[in-house]
């Protein structure tokens, strides 16, 4: 048996996955471990990408369908030989400290049946969705009315993203997210498989839910990842509305079907009231913008911030002339500049991409950079000089020309 596997699932995200897997296979060089990659169908020649690069580093297997989250996930568990498992998201980033420290807590922690991390999202603020509490029936309501965002560290209120406890020490939560999911292996044995009911999304609050009712913990320790949340779908498409709604009301009928139909048809009627809503939203957007009534917004174009060594920024130069980027460079390393971009001049009234050179800065300072102090209007891009690509939370930009 192996410490570790882990198991990703992609779809028409090469570039990211690329840079997860570089990441991942760094930090796993002296770890037991498998890594498994479950490619959904892409059409973007993903497969042969991920063969071409990694090779036997990583188990792949090409799905001929778009088997959807769980299931896919399930084809590559009914694999894994690893005492924990770990369920990571292709658009993620994770660090030393998010795969090494995690393991040795879980076996510190027998009863912990699955954890999660501290996510940031391209900003460098958390992800709420790091910690959660179960959609009980009320906790959905306040979620769903606005009490939640309005109260959001109330106990009761604000339990939905479970604000109220601490981002920098471990805490017991009722719902790990699954972009990161570590599971002990025995628990899942005993709980079972991924509920394919749910295409995506929902999977993993059910899949929570179950290890909490078999009497395991779930448990939120602040290690960072990256999580750019959303490259592989679109949140702004009646797919993602159909999919995601569906997915509550699934799971609000396998936990809460038994109760009263004078609880369950209001709570019922909301998420398919939201959906509606949100649904109409969408078709109103799409007809502003098919007759011309779109608002038009000042549309700055982003100014891009270019830190690393000497070699990487003659790269990066000549990838911004042939791109036409609006770019500055600054030469520097975490130990010349070890705040990074809030060591420099920044240019003022223009969005800021700060992108770092991932062989200057570890992954983890540019994640500790940015966390430790917001700034409106800047994310994060990586870029990395071995295979010359660009990345944001938006864009992957390469240079063609070479």
């Amino acid at each position: 048996m192996k410490k570790l596997s882990v198991i990703i699932v992609s779809y028409n995200v090469k570039y990211y996955l690329e840079q997860c897997l570089d990441a991942l296979l760094w930090i796993l060089r002296e770890t037991d471990a498998e890594v498994i990659v479950v490619d959904n169908h892409s059409k973007d020649g993903s497969p042969e990408y991920l063969r071409a690069k990694f090779g036997k580093k990583i188990t792949l297997v090409s799905s001929n369908h778009n088997l959807g989250f769980a299931k896919a996930n399930n084809v590559a568990l009914r694999h894994a030989t690893g005492e924990y498992v770990l369920l990571l998201n292709p658009d993620t980033i994770p660090t030393k400290a998010a795969i090494i420290d995690t393991i040795a807590f879980m076996d510190n922690h027998p009863q912990a049946g699955g954890l999660g991390v501290r996510m940031l999202k391209a900003d460098g603020s958390s992800a709420l969705e790091s910690r959660r509490g179960l959609p009980t029936p009320m906790t959905a309501f306040y979620k769903m009315c606005g009490l939640c965002a309005r109260y959001p560290s109330h106990p009761r209120f604000g339990h939905y993203y479970m604000s109220g406890i601490s981002w920098d020490e471990p805490h017991k939560i009722e719902v790990v997210s699954g972009a990161f999911f570590l599971i002990r292996h025995s628990a899942l044995n005993e709980v079972g498989l991924l509920d394919e009911d749910y295409f995506m999304y929902g999977e993993d609050i059910d899949l929570s839910s179950r290890l909490l009712d078999a009497g395991y913990e779930n448990w939120y320790y602040p290690a960072l990842i990256l999580h750019y949340k959303g490259e592989s779908t679109y949140r702004s498409s009646f797919r993602y509305v159909h999919v995601f709604y569906k997915a509550m009301l699934i799971f609000f009928r396998k936990n809460y079907g038994h109760l009263s139909f004078l609880i369950t048809l209001p709570i019922k009627l909301a998420i398919v009231v939201k959906a509606l809503a949100t649904a109409c939203k969408l078709e109103m957007k799409r007809w502003r913008d098919q007759l011309g009534l779109k608002i038009r917004k000042e549309n700055k174009q982003p100014v891009y911030v270019f830190i690393g060594s000497e070699y990487t920024l003659s790269q990066c130069r000549q990838l911004a002339d042939n791109k036409g980027l609006d770019a500055v460079f600054h030469e520097g390393t975490v130990g010349s500049l070890p705040g990074g971009h809030h060591d420099i001049p920044l240019p003022d009234d223009r969005p800021l991409v700060i992108v770092y050179d991932v062989n200057a800065y570890s992954h983890n300072d540019i994640f500790r950079i940015f966390s430790g102090n917001i700034m409106p209007g800047v994310t994060i891009g990586t870029y990395d000089n071995n295979n010359r690509i660009l990345l944001t939370a938006t864009e992957v930009i390469y240079d063609d020309q070479q």
